[in-house]
């Protein structure tokens, strides 16, 4: 059996307060587009491969610990495809693609694993709040495509809340239903990443990947997701997104680009 961890992009991203234990209160539309990491039931530990796969050393790894709460004695391969430490959500992807496998398999059972491990079980359009574990379907949303990119550069997630001047920002809005593609680009548009600006400040080159995706006269927004590195460009179609894709990997050979349909 195999399990596509599908990475987890914040289309928006607003911190909108603090709670008393230092935990960030979030207001996030979540998409998890058709790419990811590839996890399967094999052996015992955890068998590594993929472009990625040498950045999980010295990481806790949450694919084993939600194997060790559900009971199972065996193991798994994991294809790394997504960047480590990139804001796309790979490691809780990896923790929910295993407890999928693990449903199927007879071994459910889900404990304190991370607070996007709820929404990436789902994988579907989300608009996520409080710590992540308060979980809202969003309408359903026009076909678009996405690019993603990333420079390479870690850009850790404490340093970034520790670099945000300002925690208090206002909500997101309600997104309505029935969006037209245009209408739904405009949206997302409205909205923002509060960590963008943080982000930037620890790692200046996430200016420069979004000048890569703003280059092409297709893209509709381009934007970092969570807490950086990785950004997205928002296009009209896979084919517009892939030709976009083609001309930043092909201008910047050292970084990661992928498209895909959302």
């Amino acid at each position: 059996m195999n399990e596509l961890a599908r990475a987890k992009v914040n289309l928006s991203l607003h911190v909108v307060g603090k709670r008393a234990d230092g935990f960030h209160l979030l207001d996030s539309i979540v998409v998890f587009p058709e790419i990811g990491d590839v996890l399967r039931l094999q052996g015992h530990g955890l068998s590594l491969s993929g472009p990625f796969a040498a950045g999980l050393a010295g990481h806790d790894n949450l694919v084993m610990r939600a194997a060790e709460m559900a009971g199972y004695a065996g193991g798994f391969h994991l294809q790394k495809n997504l960047p480590v430490a990139s804001g796309v959500g790979g490691g809780s992807a990896d923790a929910a693609a295993a407890l999928r496998l693990l449903a199927k398999a007879g071994l459910p059972g889900m404990g304190a694993l991370g607070a996007d491990v709820p929404a990436c079980l789902l994988s579907k359009p989300l608009r996520m709040r409080g710590i992540g574990e308060q979980l809202e379907l969003l309408p359903r949303l026009p076909d678009f495509a996405i690019v993603l990119v990333n420079a390479g550069q870690l850009v850790p997630t404490p340093q970034v809340f520790k670099a945000l001047k300002k925690v208090d920002n206002p909500a997101s809005q309600a997104m309505p239903e029935g969006l037209s593609q245009r209408d739904f680009f405009a949206f997302i548009r409205a909205q923002r990443n509060d960590l963008q600006a943080a982000a930037i400040r620890i790692c200046p080159e996430i200016v420069t990947v979004l000048m890569a995706l703003e280059a092409g006269d297709d893209c509709a927004l381009a934007r970092m997701s969570g807490s950086g590195g990785t950004c997205f460009g928002l296009f009209e179609s896979l084919v517009k997104a892939r030709r976009a894709a083609r001309k930043i990997q092909r201008q910047n050979p050292d970084w990661w680009v992928a498209a895909a349909p959302v």
